[in-house]
């Protein structure tokens, strides 16, 4: 018995090792790739692409707030704790400080001269990837009341990303607002509209499934 308590230590000492390496690798390709295609978006980007710029920027941004949102209401309102990768999502939420920092790779590159002619939409798959790739991070800074650099809790205050204060109304029961973890721009207009609630009244009119009907289930489990 004790030899497999044992095996079972080394095997998950080595699995914590490995997948601390790879989010080392991750982060370190990730901002190299940042730093490689920002260089090239400043080296094509011209005068006449100002306003452009802009505008693809603050798109990219509202985009993957609401593609976090997106995925966000699917978990938390049909996912199941059973389900592989959703079910650990939803455990998440009552256990977040177990979850730790994963960056995803990015590897769309910007290298031709191609730029020139499409810097404005390259500027906005930029923004897009970038706040895509930081939304773990700046959901689990919104559950961070301690320890925060300044300049995170600068960007909080500014609502530049999800502010803590921001997010709690999500984490009022019965959780069934405010789903959106990347900047939260979208929360009040997409609340404002009932965007969530109908989509959620059409997927009950056409299967029959309740949303959030395992509620109770999942916080049971992580008791």
């Amino acid at each position: 018995m004790s030899s497999q308590v044992e095996v079972k230590r080394v095997f998950l000492l080595f699995f914590l090792t490995g997948k601390r390496l790879q989010e080392w690798i991750s982060v370190i390709l990730c901002f190299s790739l940042i730093g490689f295609n920002f260089y090239n978006l400043l080296f094509y980007l011209q005068l006449e692409h100002t306003s452009s710029v802009i505008v693809g920027i603050f798109a990219g941004v509202i985009t993957a707030d609401f593609l976090s949102g997106l995925f966000h209401w699917g978990a938390d309102t049909w996912g199941s704790v059973e389900l592989p990768i959703v079910g650990k999502f939803l455990q998440h939420q009552a256990a977040l400080s177990e979850q730790g920092i994963i960056f995803l790779v990015e590897i769309y590159l910007f290298i031709n001269e191609a730029l020139y002619e499409t810097c404005p939409w390259e500027c906005y798959v930029f923004a897009l990837i970038i706040f895509i790739t930081m939304t773990n991070q700046i959901h689990k800074w919104s559950h961070t009341y301690f320890g925060l650099p300044r300049w995170v809790i600068f960007l909080q205050d500014w609502h530049v990303i999800l502010p803590r204060k921001h997010h709690r109304i999500h984490h009022v029961s019965p959780h069934e607002t405010y789903f959106c973890i990347t900047t939260g721009w979208l929360n009040y207009p997409l609340e404002k509209i009932r965007f969530w609630r109908c989509l959620e009244n059409i997927i009950q009119a056409v299967t029959g499934e309740k949303p959030r009907a395992d509620d109770m289930k999942w916080a049971q489990k992580i008791k």
